[in-house]
């Protein structure tokens, strides 16, 4: 069994508190990936994991057995870090094998495993030159076999793309992810970077930096799939984190009247769909935060049928052409927000803009306590 257990962790550097009840559970062969703005605990949580920090408080499970004392050479797990670290000196050979050597593996052995790992991520033929004389990409690869070559029962992955250009990153995530179905390992993947997130992992852990501390803070906000974080975000930090560009967000106040009830932001109004407004009614007067997606936005003559339409108005500000799609930067009053719209339609800067909001695609927020309201 290679599932992972953090039970009810808490890391202090001195008084400050940078981890507070981190509690989860990551299944055997599952690939959850660690997401979160800088400072959020997400590659402390990775080094208490790998025995590289210590446990201030709670305990960390691999299998069965608590590791909170064990070294990190006898976890079974493998890390690739941020810089590779790899050894200057050393061909890409011998940097995969070292660790092996350490372990005084059998040289048969040691090169069985490392030709099957230079197989997998394609190095056959890179074995023999030193880390200087590869790419970026080359490299990675590398840090990455040095990993697979030692069997763990865990990967361990620091941000291993961020050294990548755009276009190698896109590559590298779809051969990690290939790795991953091969391997039927454990992985755990810390990154910033919701797209890598969004692509790669069974479930995502979405941790915000603590503010303040204090035994009832919480950085682990929610845990969940891709698309359960995308459609059901548990609060708006979630909800404004996951999705590229993010959820535009309206201050406003829910209003019941005549049977109606709806979202009212000083600008705008907007319905409630019927089938939420008993889901609502109680919020009536109360102050709210309205979430929609840009995707959800729809210039009327390209809006998918059946939505439930509230229209809405702005100025452009900024277009942005994407191919694909166009991006549109839009002021309404004191509001503004992104619309991603159909590439078709011709708009500038400047322009006054009629658009339609799908209000069975938004999400209703607590302005008070910031969660959602379900």
């Amino acid at each position: 069994m290679s599932s992972v257990t953090y039970s009810h962790v808490f890391k202090r550097f001195g008084d400050v508190e940078v981890i507070a009840d981190f509690d989860l559970e990551i299944k055997d062969k599952e690939f959850v990936v660690f997401v979160g703005p800088s400072g959020c605990g997400k590659s402390t949580a990775l080094r208490m994991l790998a025995g590289l920090e210590e446990i201030s408080e709670g305990d960390i499970l691999i299998g069965d057995r608590v590791v909170n004392d064990v070294p990190p050479k006898d976890r079974d797990i493998a890390m690739v870090f941020q810089s590779y670290a790899l050894y200057p000196h050393m061909s890409v050979y011998d940097n995969m094998a070292f660790g092996l050597k350490l372990r005084k593996t059998p040289k048969s052995e040691i090169d069985r495993r490392v030709k099957e790992a230079a197989d997998i991520l394609g190095l056959g033929v890179l074995l023999e030159r030193k880390p200087k004389a590869l790419s970026g990409g080359q490299r990675q690869r590398v840090a990455v076999g040095r990993a697979i070559v030692r069997e763990p029962a865990v990967f361990l992955m620091d941000e291993p793309l961020s050294n990548l250009d755009a276009k190698l990153r896109v590559t590298a995530r779809a051969s990690i992810s290939k790795l991953h179905q091969r391997l039927e390992t454990t992985f755990i993947y810390v990154t910033h970077d919701q797209v890598e997130a969004m692509t790669m992992g069974d479930r995502i852990a979405v941790l915000l930096p603590l503010a303040g501390g204090g035994p009832n803070a919480l950085s682990l906000q929610q845990c969940a799939s891709p698309r359960e974080l995308y459609n059901n975000p548990i609060n708006i930090f979630v909800a404004g984190f996951i999705g590229s560009p993010s959820m535009n967000f309206f201050d406003g106040t829910l209003v019941g009247e005549e049977g109606d009830i709806y979202v009212d932001t000083g600008d705008f109004r907007v319905s409630i769909p019927d089938q939420r407004k008993n889901l609502y009614k109680d919020y009536a007067g109360k102050e709210v935060v309205l979430g929609v997606r840009p995707e959800h936005i729809h210039a009327p003559a390209y809006a998918p049928p059946n939505i439930a339409a509230a229209p809405i108005k702005g100025v452009v500000d900024v277009v942005e052409l994407l191919g694909a799609e166009l991006h549109l930067y839009i002021t309404s009053g004191k509001n503004t927000y992104v619309a991603t719209v159909d590439p078709r339609m011709d708009v500038h800067a400047g322009n006054e803009i009629d658009l339609v909001m799908d209000m069975n695609a938004s999400h209703l927020f607590d302005k008070t306590t910031e969660r959602a309201i379900r």
